[in-house]
């Protein structure tokens, strides 16, 4: 990933103006890292309050139609629950954490070693902070009457939603950063954004989760990724 500051050469009297950066491409500079702590404190604000609206029981009713939707759709398209089971697999543990290790691995082989370890250092973090929530707010998984098949743990917020989101964004703006083409970025970022996205609603689907449950996880895990990424960009560049 390239994290690295832009430099320009001052060639000569002239030469060196023609080289630095314009008064819109400083505050642009400014101004994108700003948007992006905001855009972080907005997804944490919304799992706050998300949270806080599950505590006090006031999403179940909505939660309880879209579980009761769910299962409508499974019983009308039986084939529904085979797709729905396999990519709600792409969440897995198993595969986020090899996707997390060949990235890892990868970043150490090209001499990435600081983003290597703020990459690893987010997952974990994240994995860890998951298993506090759930704790914490101690929601029980739906009846297994609305669901497709027995899933452990607690519920809220979804660990698969919180660790695709977190894995598979935080690998798309890795990705992302070493085009130089806006087409080519925003293919990788929208490919992981619907790679988050499909095991979200998976597990709705297949009604091993409340969409509360993924909505939060989807909120913490993109503001985790955004907080993360835009440490290591702020450390690699003062290198």
């Amino acid at each position: 990933m390239k994290f690295k500051a832009p430099t320009y050469s001052d060639g000569g009297e002239g030469c060196g103006a023609a080289f630095q950066p314009s008064r819109i491409e400083r505050y642009a500079s400014l101004l994108k890292p700003l948007l992006f702590v905001f855009v972080a404190t907005m997804l944490a604000l919304a799992f706050a309050m998300l949270g806080s609206e599950v505590g006090e029981g006031d999403t179940l009713v909505f939660d309880m139609q879209l579980l009761q939707r769910a299962q409508a759709l499974r019983a009308g398209y039986p084939w529904l629950a085979e797709v729905m089971r396999d990519l709600s697999g792409l969440g897995s543990t198993v595969v986020l954490t090899l996707f997390t290790v060949a990235t890892v691995g990868y970043l150490v082989l090209v001499s990435q070693r600081a983003i290597a370890i703020f990459v690893a250092t987010s997952v974990i973090s994240g994995t860890v902070l998951v298993s506090v929530f759930k704790a914490t707010f101690g929601r029980i998984r739906p009846d297994l009457a609305y669901a497709e098949l027995a899933a452990s743990g607690l519920s809220f917020p979804s660990g698969h939603a919180s660790m695709s989101a977190l894995v598979f964004l935080t690998i798309g703006a890795l990705l992302a950063s070493s085009h130089k083409r806006v087409a080519e970025r925003a293919y990788i970022l929208m490919t992981a954004g619907l790679l988050t996205l499909l095991v979200g609603l998976s597990r709705v689907a297949l009604g091993v989760h409340y969409a509360t449950d993924v909505i939060g996880g989807w909120a913490f895990g993109s503001a985790w990724a955004i907080v993360w990424l835009l440490l290591a960009r702020f450390v690699v560049s003062k290198d």
